[in-house]
């Protein structure tokens, strides 16, 4: 009597997502796929973390605009405690800075919100197998700045940590002395940040910064800052 071959491990999904209709939609959307399985989700950055460390996904679908913790911050965290988990990122935001900031954090794919669901399996099923997956216009977009740079960081890339976390609070509308405090910094350090800032990035105005911040999914428009 043949041997039935030993079922195939499922992977284990933890969905990361601040609107709990989206959440809804890729648990519907999930669920069909017998080889898959969501195991929790999570609604920000700090309790992704928590449900990372309780549930040891295979797989995390993290959207990026996020309350207390935004996405690329948890993917680093990921990385660099957990990096046996894969981070798929699922965003509305695409731009080439967005994909290559996406890449420097860690995360091993990224998708736009609005990819089909045999698209998003694909990408589920790349990362875990140890593959990056990015749709290939954008992969294309990102590879043909960093040649028309030849090979020369632009936009996020160009900030610090430090700058990004300042950035992220200007553009929620904080003054140099909240920040400072918050940071435990002197508000000359932080104007001396700022100032970096926006001449790294060619932007002159807050008004700016906030729309840069806003493009590159550092803030959520709906809620403010999400560092």
């Amino acid at each position: 009597m043949p041997v039935s071959a030993a079922p195939k491990q499922k992977i284990n999904v933890l969905l990361v997502d601040d609107h709990p209709v989206v959440r809804r939609g890729l648990q519907f959307c999930l669920s069909s796929k017998e080889q898959l399985r969501v195991v929790g989700e999570a609604g920000d950055g700090e309790e992704a973390i928590a449900k990372a460390r309780e549930l040891k996904p295979h797989v995390i679908l993290m959207d990026v605009s996020m309350p207390r913790m935004n996405g690329l911050a948890v993917t680093e965290w990921v990385r660099k405690e957990m990096p046996e988990v894969k981070v798929l990122i699922l965003s509305v935001h695409s731009n080439r800075d967005f994909v290559l900031r996406i890449v420097q954090a860690g995360a091993h794919g990224f998708l736009p919100k609005e990819a089909p669901p045999d698209e998003l399996l694909r990408a589920i099923e790349c990362v875990y197998s140890g593959q990056s997956f990015f749709s290939p216009d954008i992969a294309q977009a990102a590879l043909n700045q960093l040649v028309g740079n030849g090979g020369k960081e632009t936009g996020l890339l160009q900030l610090t940590d430090r700058e990004r976390e300042v950035l992220t609070m200007i553009a929620g509308g904080e003054s140099n002395k909240e920040i400072a405090t918050k940071l435990n910094l002197g508000v000359r350090t932080v104007e001396t940040h700022r100032e970096r800032i926006m001449r790294r990035l060619n932007i002159r105005s807050v008004a700016g910064l906030t729309k840069y911040a806003i493009a590159n999914g550092l803030i959520n428009i709906d809620q403010g800052p999400s560092i």
